[in-house]
Order: C-alpha cells, then structure tokens, then sequence
C-alpha cells in the first residue's frame, strides 16, 4: 500500500515541527500571543496532530507527557516506536502509513481508540496490556487468517471495531464468525450488530466458542495457579526457605554429582538412598516451616516499627500545628492592632513584638523536630536490636537444622563406603554377576579409585549444603543491613533536613510579611 509521500524526502519530528505544530492547535490571538512570548511548555500539551507530515520515524516526544490525544495519521511511518513514554494518551491514530507490524504499545494502558487503518499488517498482537481498549480500526490491512481475531476476545471493554477491507472479508460467514467470536462486540465495520445477529452467529459456531471458552477457562485456571504459585515463592524467597519443601536440594547434590550418579548403580544403593532422602528431605521442611515462622515474627516487627514512627511523627506534627495556629491567632492580634496604630515608636515595639513571636515559634518548631529526631532514633536502636536477635536466633536454628543435614549425609557416605567395599571384594574374586555400566566397572580397577569416588561424592554433597547456607546467611544479613541503612537515610537525614528547611521558609515567610506590613504602613507615620 503505497502513499503519495514516498516519494519525496521523509521528515523527522525535531523542536521546530513540533513547536510549530502546538502553536498551530494552541490558543489564538491574545492568549496564542502570549503562549509564544511565555513560550510553550510541551508537558501542558494535551492534543498534537502530526498528520501529513511525510514523517518516516517517529521520534522526539519524550517531553509530552500528558498527552491524551495523538494524530500521526497520512505518514510514511514504517515501526511503531517512541511512544511509550506517553502513559497517559487515550486516542492515537496511526492510519495511513506503512506499518507492518504492531508493536510499542506496551506502555499505553490508559489507550481507549486505536486506530491503525491502512497499514500493511498481517497479524494482530502485541496488545495485552491495552485492557481499556473499546474501539479499534485495523481495516484496510493484510489480515488474511479469520482465526487471529479471536485474540481481541482479552478486550472485555471493547465495543467498536473495524476489519473492513482486510483479504478475511472476502470470506462468506466473516461477519457471523466475528459475532460469534467477539459476543461483547456493538459495532463492527461501522454498522450495529443487534442481539438477533449475534443470536444466529452463535449457534452457528457455537461448537467452537464453547471449545474455544473451555480453553481459555482452562488456560485462566492454570495462569491463576501460576500466578498463585509465583507470589507464594515470592513469600518463601523473603523468608529465605525457597525450595526447601521439597526434594530440591536433595536432588540438586546429585545433579552436580558426576561421582554419585555413577555410585547409584552399586548394588544396595537404591534403599538407603531412599532412606537418606527422606531424612534429608525431612530436615528441609523443618528448616522451611521455621522459616516461614521466622518471616512471620520479622514482618511483624517491621509494621511495629512503622507504626511506633507514624505515632511519633503524628504526635510531634500535632504539637507543631498547635504551636503555629497559637502563633496565628497573635499574629492576627498585632496586625490587627497595627493597622490603628500611628506613634512610631509603638509601631516599632509591636513590630519587635511580633518578631520575638516568630523567634519563639521557631525554637517551639526546631525544639520539636530535635525531639523527634532524638525519639525516632530511640525507636530505630531498639529495632535494630530487635532484629539483630530476630536474625542471629533464625541463622542460629538453620545452622543446627544444617548441622543435622550435614550428620544424616555423613552416615549415608558410612553406609556408600561399606557398599563400595563389599562390591570391590566381589569384583576381586570374581563373584560380581550383576550387570553394571562400564563407567562404574572403571571405578572398581583398585580400592583408592572406588573410595576417592565416594569421598568425591561425600565432599560435592556437604558443599551444596554449605553453600545453601552460606547464601541463606549472607542474604538475610544483607537484608537487614541493608533495610536499617535506608530507614537512618530516610527517616532520619532526608526527613531532618526537609523538615528543617520547612521550618525555615515558614520563619522567612513570616518575617517577610511584617517586612512588607511595614512597607506598605510605613509612609502613613
């Protein structure tokens, strides 16, 4: 699909075509004059047309962040790009260009009317996250298969669209298909599709939409429970116990085991490898649950925390409101007596009066915020505290929990060295009939090979628990140091020194008007 346009030299969106195109949408005589004077702010822009430009990329727009509207229609774009920065734009049309492919969209959740007629797209996709889509024009494209637009049945919200002019309307049942497909659906191709339509579409399909919906009900049940299982490892994660309800670690020695793998195939071997996971695996549930417990007693301690800071807080805000509405009852006071006052040097001991005023709300103010700071560091050290026993009381427990893992992994390596013993006598004397895998029948050529095979084993199997440890350790370390960091740099600098710098321009603000009191009474006298 060709454009009169491309032939001639493309245009790029730069400053002057995008100035040029606000003044021309934005306020005329003397507003547009002053506009132009002030200069134009494209944050404030809320509508811009860029339509018949000859544009090939678009590009340039990353300062129209409230836009809500944007026309680039009658282009030669080629790739949707450069947009998802505008989050908040509700319209966008896009028709008449050289599109091939729709993409970009991903930031644009607020988009209600898209339109993309005249393209050269052949596919519908790329669109999850435009839930609040109700109307779309994708017609005059090259959307050949009937079957792609069961993707817009995701689009609860929409009531319009066009699929005019695409290869699929050629197709005898397209617009009952549609219909039965997209039951939500009140327009399409700019003409009403009444209950008695969708009624007959229905039933014509209905083997389909059933099948079609017992899919999707199925594949919601198992995005749900994937979903529910993502935010439940989530849980386990911040409670350092991920994977420990299971088998996992268990298998995970064996997986890095090239050694085990091979001593599996001995004879015996298979019931007290059974015996050892259970035990191991047993192990872990403890260190799970207790870990769980664990993050249920921190979490608690954090809201406790929050919440002692918002009372202080609350109650030191509370104080200081006092202090200044107190203040601005004596203010009203002077002022008012200021205005009937005509001796001079009255003036000056009530201006003197009102300034020891403002000097003793400052100390009221500072002297609070020093109270605060004070009382909201005493709150910090002793959650620090808190937490610091909280977090040495659960790496103590998982450490002993380790311990007993490391104690059943050693019997089993007893138990693996005995078997191997056994079975290198039986090779020795040729009493081993069982058949065995050459790799294994390689380890049995002298003692020292078959027990440095064990002993491999054994070593690969306590570093994958010390390693578990040392990362359960060191992240939970982290974790806290990290969190009390944040909380001292938060709470008490950032906060400190906002709250000081608000105290201050409250103290100026009030000097300044008896300043300017005094200006404007001051020739009177």
């Amino acid at each position: 699909m060709s454009r009169l346009y491309d032939t001639v030299e493309p245009s790029v969106i730069d400053e002057e075509m995008l100035m040029r195109a606000v003044e021309e949408q934005g306020p005329k005589e003397e507003a547009g004059k002053l506009a132009k004077i002030e200069g134009i702010d494209f944050g404030d822009v809320r509508h811009l047309r860029l339509d018949f430009k000859n544009i090939l990329k678009i590009d340039g727009l990353w300062e129209f962040v409230n836009l809500t509207k944007l026309q680039l229609d009658n282009n030669i774009i080629e790739k949707i790009e450069g947009i998802d920065m505008l989050v908040n734009i509700v319209w966008l049309d896009l028709s008449f260009n050289n599109i091939e492919v729709i993409e970009g969209l991903d930031a644009l959740t607020k988009l209600e009317d898209l339109t993309l007629y005249n393209n050269r797209i052949s596919r519908i996709e790329n669109m999850d996250t435009l839930m609040a889509l109700q109307v779309f024009s994708i017609g005059n494209n090259d959307l050949k298969e009937l079957e792609t637009i069961s993707y817009l049945r995701r689009f609860r919200k929409l009531k319009t669209l066009n699929l005019s002019n695409n290869p699929f309307c050629e197709l005898d049942n397209y617009k009952q298909y549609v219909a039965a497909f997209l039951p939500d659906l009140e327009f399409l191709d700019y003409r009403l599709l009444d209950d008695q339509t969708k009624a007959a579409a229905y039933e014509r399909h209905q083997t389909q939409v059933e099948e079609m919906m017992d899919n999707e009900k199925k594949a919601q049940t198992k995005e749900e429970e994937n979903e529910r299982k993502a935010k439940e490892y989530e849980v386990h994660k911040k409670a350092y116990v991920e994977l420990l309800n299971g088998p996992e670690l268990f298998d995970s020695m064996y997986s890095e085991d090239p050694e085990g793998l091979k001593l599996k195939q001995m004879p015996g071997v298979d019931e007290i490898l059974v015996v050892f996971g259970e035990k191991f695996s047993a192990i872990c549930q403890q260190i799970f649950e207790y870990g769980l417990q664990e993050h249920t007693r921190r979490e608690g301690e954090v809201n406790q925390f929050w919440e002692s800071v918002e009372e202080a807080k609350t109650e030191n805000k509370d104080m200081g409101m006092k202090a200044v509405d107190e203040f601005l009852l004596e203010k009203k006071r002077l002022f008012a007596e200021l205005t009937h006052v005509s001796d001079p040097k009255l003036l000056e001991q009530k201006v003197n009066e009102y300034n020891a005023h403002v000097t003793e709300l400052w100390d009221t103010l500072m002297g609070l915020e020093v109270q605060l700071v004070d009382q909201l560091e005493e709150v910090l050290q002793n959650f620090d505290r808190n937490m610091q026993d909280l977090v040495s009381t659960f790496i103590e427990y998982l450490q002993g929990f380790l311990a007993q893992a490391r104690d059943v992994e050693n019997l089993h390596n007893e138990k693996m060295m005995e078997i191997a013993q056994i079975t290198l006598d039986k090779v020795a004397k040729n009493e081993f009939d069982e058949e065995i895998s050459e790799e294994l029948r390689m380890l049995f050529v002298d003692k020292d090979t078959i027990m440095n095979a064990v002993s491999t084993s054994h070593d690969a199997h306590l570093m994958k628990i010390d390693n578990k440890e040392d990362d359960i350790v060191t992240r939970i370390n982290n974790w806290l140091k990290n969190m009390i960091e944040t909380i001292h740099e938060e709470q008490e600098i950032k906060r400190n020194r906002s709250r000081v710098t608000e105290i201050n321009h409250l103290i100026d603000h009030l000097r300044e008007e008896i300043d300017n009191l005094e200006m404007v009474t001051g020739p009177n006298y």
